[in-house]
């Protein structure tokens, strides 16, 4: 597994060179930039600026893991929803010309205060993504969708989002929510619902303690997941330092599970 970042909110204003050199000299692989931040990665860039973003990465050794959307599905007008589908389509264009490797979309909540039965909502999220990921597919593109939103988070009711999606393109955004935890602490019966569509994975600080990171780890790797893990924290004064501490409780955390596996 890779160790990546979210530029929100740590590197939410740094430019493009900003992001690649901090990340090269702390040991990040690679990067998931997120809309609306300084580095202005949007699409309205002209063909040439998107030709420049590409080279940038392709230059350096810092893999461009995606594009972190905000475009959602649950909106009871129609024409929301269509601005939310073809706002990701807008997206995943835009990620092939960079050279990123995937979209992030999300759920973020229900209708349950116009009415909604919560069932036709996750029907309606689950088959939009699932629409958008058939659309990334013809680009190149993966479509991931991350586990977010109230009500939509909860496990039980993202798989059922899930239980409308069928194309092989929609890959799943697990987000290490306090929601994946059960009453004894541990998220396996929440990974396994999932574990086969993991394609991103997004991380709080490593040093909370309510949840499990360590058993985050061992679960991926057993999973057989090879792809990113990218931190998702609050921005600092001290951004290499706090960097610095990121990758070196990353690395004692996988060196611990190797040695435990190794060994049971």
């Amino acid at each position: 597994m890779k160790l990546g970042l979210v530029t929100y909110n740590l590197a939410k204003d740094w430019d493009i060179p900003t992001i690649i050199g901090k990340c090269t000299a702390n040991g990040f692989e690679g990067v998931e930039l997120r809309t609306t931040h300084a580095h202005g990665v949007e699409p309205h860039l002209s063909p040439a600026q998107r030709a420049e973003v590409r080279r940038m990465f392709a230059d350096s050794p810092v893999t461009l893991v995606g594009l972190g959307s905000t475009f959602e599905y649950h909106a009871a007008d129609p024409e929301e929803l269509r601005r939310n589908i073809e706002g990701t389509k807008a997206f995943c264009r835009l990620a092939a010309d960079v050279g990123a490797q995937g979209v992030k979309v999300r759920p973020n909540g229900v209708q349950d205060a116009l009415g909604i039965p919560r069932e036709k909502t996750f029907e309606q999220i689950g088959r939009s993504f699932d629409h958008c990921a058939a659309y990334a597919a013809e680009l190149g593109v993966e479509l991931r969708m991350e586990i977010h939103g109230h009500v939509t988070q909860e496990p039980q009711n993202f798989a059922r989002i899930m239980a409308y999606v069928e194309h092989p393109n929609a890959k799943i955004c697990w987000n290490s929510n306090p929601t994946d935890v059960d009453e004894k602490g541990s998220i396996e019966a929440s990974f396994r619902l999932f574990a086969a569509r993991i394609g991103l994975v997004h991380m709080r600080d490593l040093y909370i303690p309510d949840y499990p990171w360590r058993e985050l780890i061992r679960l991926l790797r057993a999973a057989g997941y090879r792809g990113f893990c990218l931190a998702e924290i609050p921005e600092s004064p001290e951004p290499d330092r706090i960097m610095g501490y990121y990758r070196a409780l990353w690395a004692a955390y996988n060196e611990l599970v190797a040695q435990q596996s190794s060994c049971c």
